[in-house]
């Protein structure tokens, strides 16, 4: 996958967190105790995705660029 198609469902997958943090914070102390362990779940599996689509960026961004060893540069 390229590095911009990552870099979308990344900023999909950041939204997606969000909402489900507002989701909880805006649902009511009297909800259902199932509703909110519910949406807890949806949180962490929402968060679980991120990090994952966050490592795979991060990789990427590290394979695509240039390398510099050491003494790979002449001196001038």
């Amino acid at each position: 996958m390229s590095i911009k198609l990552l870099a979308i469902e990344l900023y999909r997958a950041q939204q997606n967190v969000a909402r489900i943090v507002a989701q909880i914070e805006a649902a009511p102390s009297s909800s259902p105790a199932e509703t909110t362990a519910a949406l807890r779940e949806e949180l962490r599996q929402a968060q679980a995705e991120l990090k994952q689509l966050r490592k795979m960026l991060d990789d990427k961004k590290d394979s695509s660029s240039p390398q510099h060893y050491p003494g790979s540069m002449r001196s001038r």
